[in-house]
This record gives structure tokens, sequence and C-alpha cells, in this order.
């Protein structure tokens, strides 16, 4: 039986730590070479159903690469000359010092954590798959840190990357989303309540030989005082559970015992002009806005918040993949009916997987705003998107909006794509989508008809003489127009020059 890694180093393995994990690097491991050489188009799509399908057919060629994504991220096995053509011998001794690695009897060597890629950056955590190294175990140990999966690449990638003085990352876990704010922050603090963790983020740190990143161990905002950040992001526990059995996803019945207390505590520890960045699962009641429920745990402070759902599971299927019972179908049975009965009487018909995004409203722009919008998850850096989702809601909410139109001009702020519905045998249009083309979030926009005509007519930056002058062909009044410019910009299928 493989033992969990420790997620221990002495000051003095540091150095060497961090050559090892360069040198991994350097053979040419990342997210990018993983995706073409397992096949997949995103590293979120990997499956350990499809491990014999990968190692047989994807990795049936043993160089360096295939050594690495096998003993590093599909929990293999290799025999020790291919150990010896991955790593010289000071890096095995420090990874074996530092128990991530370990070499049995028969001289096969194993990893006791994985070392996930992340874009170009490794980073340590526990198995993805830890029964799998384990055999015999029936229950994940309790203080197991999260691996750099679904919902952690998601928030990678939304992240807003603009330089900010202090960045605060809250349910840290292995400090993935600490130590990628590290590059663009002066200085980071990473806070998880599972020691364990803490640990296993600085054990990243010094492997990745971030100096710029402090660990605390306590319960959300509690070790910080009243500190405020720039940049707030949080990987919570969310899963709404009938059972307390894995301290990095069950965040109680409702799955709202984290999340809840880390929005509430946003408005004590957002600094005026930061983002604060969660993804998050929450339970949804019929008839029940999820925004309103932000807004609640706000406590009414003025906060723009932009929700983009992801993913919809219905409270069946979200029991059923939940479920344990490896043993007999009567436990899986027992399980599913556990936490089925657990969605009802929450009453969740569904539960919806979520990017939330929240800064400072600006009062000069009037009441804060909501916005929620269904992408498909990202398989890319989207932060830039976010963040001009932000601006162009409080363009469109100047007041003064109409007065800039007259000096500025409009265009499309990109390639568009419009996909139109109608009826057979009627020549009105029954509905018309808009897709700003080639961005990280696709998102369709549902145009009223004269917000199709409008931004039909602007082929070229516009002044709004100009675009007044083209609307009359299709009797579009001035003030139709306007008000259809303004929707646009909000949308951010146009802009202004």
């Amino acid at each position: 039986m493989n033992e969990s890694a420790t997620f221990l180093v002495d000051d003095t393995d540091a150095p060497a730590l961090h050559n090892a994990v360069s040198h991994i690097a350097r053979v040419g491991y990342c997210e990018a070479k993983v995706c073409e050489r397992l096949g997949v188009s995103d590293i979120t799509d990997l499956q350990w159903r499809a491990l014999p399908i990968y190692r047989e057919e994807r990795l049936a060629v043993r160089d360096t690469v295939a050594s690495a994504i096998d003993l590093f991220l599909l929990q293999g096995m290799i025999p020790m000359d291919e150990l010896n053509r991955l790593c010289g011998k000071d890096d095995q001794e420090v990874l074996i010092r530092t128990g991530i690695l370990s070499i049995d009897e028969k001289g096969l060597a194993q990893a006791r954590a994985s070392l996930f890629p992340i874009g170009n950056r490794l980073i340590f955590s526990d198995h993805a798959w830890p029964k799998l190294s384990h055999p015999g175990y029936s229950d994940v140990p309790y203080d197991q840190v999260m691996f750099i999966g679904t919902d952690s690449r998601w928030l990678a990638r939304a992240t807003v990357r603009r330089s900010v003085g202090s960045t605060l990352d809250l349910c840290t876990g292995s400090g993935v989303q600490a130590l990628l704010a590290a590059t663009h922050s002066q200085r980071v603090l990473a806070v998880d309540i599972n020691p364990r963790a803490a640990r296993c983020t600085r054990f990243n740190a010094h492997a990745s030989g971030v100096t710029n990143v402090r660990v605390l161990v306590g319960d959300l905002y509690e070790p910080v005082g009243q500190e405020r950040f720039d940049l707030i992001t949080a990987n919570p526990p969310f899963v709404p559970s009938p059972v307390d059995a894995l301290q990095f996803r069950d965040g109680g019945c409702s799955g709202e015992e984290v999340q809840r207390r880390i929005i509430a505590g946003l408005p004590n520890h957002l600094a005026p002009g930061g983002i604060a960045q969660i993804v998050t699962e929450l339970g949804e009641r019929e008839d029940e806005p999820l925004s309103d429920r932000l807004r609640e745990w706000l406590g009414g402070a003025p906060m723009d918040i932009h929700i983009l759902r992801l993913r919809e599971h219905s409270a069946a299927s979200y029991a059923i993949g939940h479920a344990n019972g490896d043993d007999t179908y009567d436990a899986f049975f027992s399980s599913v009916h556990a936490w089925a009965n657990n969605l009802r009487t929450q009453g969740y018909s569904r539960v919806v997987s979520v990017l939330l995004a929240f800064q400072w409203s600006d009062p000069k722009l009037g009441l804060p705003w909501t916005r929620s919008e269904e992408a498909q998850p990202p398989n890319t850096d989207c932060g830039a998107e976010v963040e001009t989702t932000f601006l162009a809601e409080r363009m469109a909410c100047k007041p003064d909006l109409y007065e800039i139109l007259e000096y500025s001009k409009v265009r499309r702020t990109g390639p568009i794509g419009l996909m139109e519905a109608r009826v057979l045998g009627n020549p009105l249009y029954a509905n018309t989508q808009a897709k700003l083309l080639g961005k990280a979030l696709s998102i369709s926009q549902l145009l009223e008809p004269v917000e199709r005509d409008v931004l039909t007519l602007i082929e070229k930056p516009l002044s709004l003489p100009e675009l007044f002058v083209l609307s009359d062909g299709l009797n579009l009044n001035k003030k139709a127009v306007l008000a259809a410019v303004r929707s646009l910009l909000r949308r951010g299928l146009v802009l202004l020059t």
C-alpha cells in the first residue's frame, strides 16, 4: 500500500526540489503536451476508466513525456530505466527524501502525490483517483488535499490577471490559485483550515521557487483580521452533501456553509477597485433566482455581480453521480437515496456549476447590477473577458452615455456570428442570437429585432449621425436606435472609439 505524501520539505532541500520540478518540466511535461499525447481536447476530459486505453494506445512509445504522464498524472508505476531517463540521480533522491517518490522491492517507481500540469506550471497535490493508488482503501482520508480538478482549472482560467498589490486565496488546498496569483501580485496570502493543505501549499511554493506567498492555517478570513485585498479567489467546499466525508468537498447539507460566509465577508475584505472570483456549485430552487441568494449573503453591500452558469445537473443525476457504495448494489442504492433525499429536503431541483465575480458598484452609475449568462466552460484563459464584462456594463450605465456617443464612433467588438430562427410562412423572425467569435467564453446573446438591425448596420465604425441616416432606411426612430446601442454596449457586442 502506497502511503500519501507528507508534503514536508527541509529548507536545505527546497532548492533541489525546485530543480527537480524544473527538470521534469523541461522534458515537455505540460498541459498542452498531456492533451496531445492522451488525445483529449481539454485536460478536464481525462477519465480514470480510460487509463488502460491511455497506456496501451497513447503512451505505447515510452519516451520521457510518456513516463512523466504515467508516473505523475495517471498514478502509474514505471521501471527504473524509465525513471533514470526522466530524472537524474539528484532529482530522484530529493523526490524520495521529500516523500513524493517511492521505489518498491521490484524496482518500480510510484508517486505518492500527483504533479498536475496547469498551463506551463506544475503543482503537487493528492491524487485525483486516490482509491486507485491505495488498494483496499474504502474511504478517502478526510484531510485529503483537493486535486487540480475541473473547477480548479475553470477558476484559474477565469481569474483576472491584472497586476495587484495583494491577493487572498481562501480554501487554498494545493495552493494552485495562490501560486498563479503570485505572478501578478506583490504578495499573496493563502488560507486553509486543513493543516495538510497548508503544508501542500508551502511545499508547492518551494517547488515553484515562489517567495511572495504566505500560507496561514485558519477559518476563512479569521487569520487576516480586517485587511482588504485587491483580488480574492476561492474554490470552497460546495457540495450539498448528506455526509461530512471529505473536508475539501462537502459544504453541509445545503452546500452553502462555507461559501455563504465567504460571500458575506467580501464587503469587509475586498478593496475598492478589487475583484473577488469564486468557482462553486449552487443548488437551485424553482422560481428563486440565484442572484437573490447572493444579494442576501452580501447583506445589502453595493456590489456588482457577474454569474457565469457553466453546467446544470438535475437533482437525480447529481445524486447518482455523488453516491458511494463500491461494495454492493444495496450500499450504492442506499447512498443514492440519502443524496436524493437531501436535495429534496433542500428544495433543489438542480445544481448549477457557476463562476461568480464581484466588484464594488460605482454609485454614480445607479444601483448595483447583476448579470447572469450561460456559457460553455472555458478551455483557455478568459480573465480579460470577465473584466471586459464589468467595463461594458459600466459604460452602458453611464448617465451621460448619449453625450459620449455624440463625439464617438460605434464599431463591432469583433467577428460576430448571428443565428436566426423564423416560422415558415411568417415574414417575422422568431428570435436572433449573436455570439462573439474567437472568444474563450462562448456566450449567446438573444437580440431584439431593433438590436439585430442596428448591429447589422454597423459594417464599419459609424458616428451617431451616420447610424441615424442608415437606420432611417429601416424605419427605426432615433430613440430606439440609442436604446439598441446602449444594450449592445452592455452585452459587449459593440464598443466606442
